[in-house]
């Protein structure tokens, strides 16, 4: 069992490590998704989608008077390259776990007197990249509906922009 532990900490050392330095780097760019995100939610929200009551409807008339539409269009475009870059990174994970197994196995052919060993570090490789790949998907899956609500508002609030320069 030393040998199992020892095998698990050689590899977090060694190949392992790029997961884990990859998968602190999607984290933060989960991290500040999430802020442009609520950020653009908070800004839009009332503004399309006004309550019914008198008060509501003046407090949206109010902040979608102080709107500017190319803050909004910044908001958005800042919101879809830092999700699109978290996105692109989560898909790299499995891809990784896959390379480390190779590579610890390409070992294992140069040199058969560790095979129990090279088999452990291709079974870490693997076990790190699906973990975090499932991870940062189900944070995904969190963020994704809001991301395609904070569009459809964009657009909403665009369109309606739009139209409202053209009757002036």
């Amino acid at each position: 069992m030393k040998g199992f532990f020892g095998v698990i900490f050689q590899n977090l050392i060694g190949f392992d490590m790029i997961i884990f330095l990859l998968a602190i780097v999607d984290g933060i760019f989960y991290h500040f998704t999430k802020r442009a995100t609520d950020e653009l939610y908070r800004k839009m929200h009332l503004t399309v989608y006004v309550p019914g009551s008198h008060q509501s409807q003046q407090e949206a008339q109010q902040a979608l008077s102080e709107l500017r539409e190319g803050e909004v269009v910044r908001m958005r475009n800042l919101m879809g390259r830092l999700y699109s870059v978290f996105v692109n990174i989560t898909g790299i994970f499995p891809l990784l776990g896959i390379l480390g197994t190779v590579s610890s196995l390409l070992t294992l052919v140069q040199d058969m007197s560790d095979v129990q060993g090279s088999f452990y570090g291709a079974l870490t490789s693997t076990f790190w990249g699906l973990v975090f790949a499932i991870a940062f998907k189900l944070m995904d899956g969190v963020i994704s509906a809001k991301i395609e609500d904070n569009e459809k508002t964009v657009a909403l609030y665009l369109e309606r922009n739009s139209s409202r320069e053209e009757q002036y």
